[in-house]
């Protein structure tokens, strides 16, 4: 199956799939049916069966789906097999949270640098790493294969940012910026929204004191 030819929606939902197999498996559990795994996941049995017949997976009769097969085969898409190597620009409060944060490496993804224009945060350490001026990342990046940029830098800043490190190699960007980013066709962006993400839990809260009020 021509993984290109799946929907990104589908793409998406993997990691959760992920996820709840990973809990599964250290549960002991060796199976499970679409419709069991449709319910922890608050989705349709039939959207689990057409996501997975897109890769070309099929549950058993009287079985379902093999755990530790989905699981791998997931991880793999993923690109959980291959260490990916990650810096982080921009050394403020959301950049020391990045670098702090134990499941990125657990998962494959190294944080091997970090990097700042403030002369007061240059040289600071974050988890064994020490922050380096902006102005160094040509010469690291010379020396060093780096798959990912994370992005935590001011919005003012962002576009710069990214025009300067694409044209340096970069080819996948985890956007941190409040503000879509957009580049060379080449280039992969994951713009993360954190307020909208917010906003949605705000509205869940609402929505829910309105039931109980009813």
């Amino acid at each position: 199956m021509n993984q290109k030819n799946v929907s990104s929606t589908v793409i998406r939902r993997l990691p959760r799939y992920y996820r709840y197999l990973t809990s599964l498996k250290d549960l002991g559990i060796s199976s499970i049916s679409s419709k069991e795994l449709a319910k922890r996941m608050n989705i349709t049995a039939s959207q689990v069966k057409q996501d997975f017949a897109a890769f070309g997976w099929h549950g058993l009769q009287g079985y379902g789906y093999d755990v530790s097969f989905l699981h791998t085969e997931i991880g793999r898409i993923l690109g959980l097999d291959t260490v990916r190597n990650m810096i982080i620009i921009g050394a403020g409060s959301l950049g020391h949270a990045l670098a702090r944060h134990a499941e990125f490496e657990k998962k494959g993804f190294k944080i091997i640098g970090i990097f700042d224009t403030r002369s007061e945060l240059v040289g600071q350490k974050v988890n064994d790493l020490e922050i380096m001026h902006f102005d160094n990342i040509e010469e690291f990046l010379a020396h060093n294969k780096v798959d990912i940029a994370a992005l935590t830098v001011p919005a003012s800043h962002a576009k710069g940012v990214v025009e300067y490190i694409t044209k340096l190699g970069i080819k996948a960007i985890w956007n941190f910026v409040p503000m879509k980013l957009q580049t060379d066709e080449d280039v992969t962006i994951e713009n993360i929204h954190l307020i909208d993400s917010l906003l949605v839990l705000g509205y869940k809260i609402k929505e829910n004191a309105n039931i109980k009020d009813d």
